[in-house]
């Protein structure tokens, strides 16, 4: 791929380094790490699964301009709702990215990240909410995330959300191959996502462009190293 198909993969716009695998689609140069990994989880008794994995840049669309628009609620630290209509939009833009990415800044559209779960410990009716609970000690998904921290990096994965640095939500749920996702990295410059954000149709769009350099700083880059 030339450089300029590779920046339209690094902001969702273009899926041609995906495959398909479990009704889902990830970066082809990830694949064989991440059968490991189910495998070795499944030989602890885990049964690994992927909620959530590529997601393009209109999806991310939807999902933002939903929040900022009221029709999605926005949460705090403490999960509390956000009184979106007391904000500016560069405070909605705050306050949206603790748990939602910038379209065309996800490191969902890198096709390397996947947010995963275990079916065991639930039935078919369980309505799965990817919350810091459900992975807490006393959570369904307890023995997934103590067998992750034990042995998510021996597969080539990290969490690049695990502990809060002042910028997104710790998200136990969430992680990302290693090496696939750093070269993804490498496209996803500031001046990329400007460009792209420009020719998009997102709700608050000139508070993202004016905010764009401390929104990248605080929010794409500061994230917890493997």
């Amino acid at each position: 791929m030339n450089q300029t198909e590779l920046k339209q993969c690094a902001t969702g716009l273009s899926s041609s380094h995906l495959v398909e695998l479990q009704n889902h689609r990830l970066h082809r140069d990830i694949v064989n790490d991440f059968l490991a990994l189910q495998q070795g989880a499944k030989q602890a008794g885990i049964d690994l699964t992927i909620a959530s994995s590529f997601r393009d840049f209109y999806r991310q669309s939807a999902i933002w301009n939903a929040k900022f628009q009221g029709l999605r609620p926005v949460y705090t630290l403490e999960q509390k709702a956000v009184d979106l209509k007391s904000l500016s939009d560069t405070e909605k833009c705050h306050a949206i990215m603790l748990y939602s990415a910038l379209p065309g800044a996800s490191r969902h559209h890198f096709g390397t990240d996947l947010d995963i779960y275990d079916t065991r410990p639930i039935d078919d009716d369980y309505q799965l909410q990817l919350t810091p609970d459900e992975y807490s000690p006393t959570g369904p998904f307890a023995k997934l995330a103590t067998w992750l921290d034990d042995n998510l990096e021996k597969y080539g994965f990290y969490r690049p959300y695990q502990e809060y640095k002042g910028g997104v939500a710790p998200e136990p749920w969430h992680i990302s191959h290693i090496g696939a996702a750093a070269k993804m990295m490498q496209y996803l410059s500031v001046a990329t996502l400007q460009q792209c954000i420009e020719q998009s149709e997102l709700s608050g769009k000139q508070a993202i462009l004016a905010e764009l350099n401390t929104l990248y700083e605080r929010y794409v880059l500061n994230v917890n190293k493997p």
